[in-house]
């Protein structure tokens, strides 16, 4: 059912919208009529009636030894590196869309650190300081 289903837009008080293939639609229409014991109705919609917020972002730059996964994403998200060791071993974090194996994993400019909960960390220009450490600038999405 996954393939078929694709982000859902949680909207509050007001509903939800969900993003699938054509063909699960008319059953959609048909078939859901509660979630829970609360009364829903569905419709759909167009592309443009779609309400997607803007992530929030942040912009923030570190300067590193190395470029190792854990000491720049620990930099990115806040937080200390052993924790970001932990959350790399319990397989929470993702670098391009791919569960993350090792704590040593080299990172590049274009690469996305993301982390079930936490947001996402995009590397941006990376630079070589005078002490021969790694200049970086990151984008966080939360």
């Amino acid at each position: 059912m996954r393939d078929k289903v694709g982000d859902i837009i949680v909207l509050g008080e007001r509903g939800a919208q969900a993003i699938v293939v054509p063909e699960l639609v008319e059953f959609l229409e048909m078939s859901l009529t509660q979630v829970r014991s609360v009364p829903v109705k569905t419709r759909p919609i167009d592309w443009n009636e779609l309400r997607v917020r803007q992530p929030k972002k942040k912009e923030l730059t570190t300067v590193e030894a190395s470029l190792r996964l854990d000491a720049v994403a620990s930099a990115g998200f806040g937080m200390s590196r052993n924790k970001m060791v932990d959350l790399i071993s319990t397989g929470d974090v993702r670098v391009n869309w791919k569960t993350a194996k090792q704590a040593s994993h080299t990172l590049n400019t274009g690469d996305l650190v993301a982390i079930r909960g936490k947001g996402r960390l995009e590397i941006g220009d990376i630079a070589i300081t005078k002490k021969e450490r790694y200049r970086i600038n990151l984008t966080r999405y939360v």
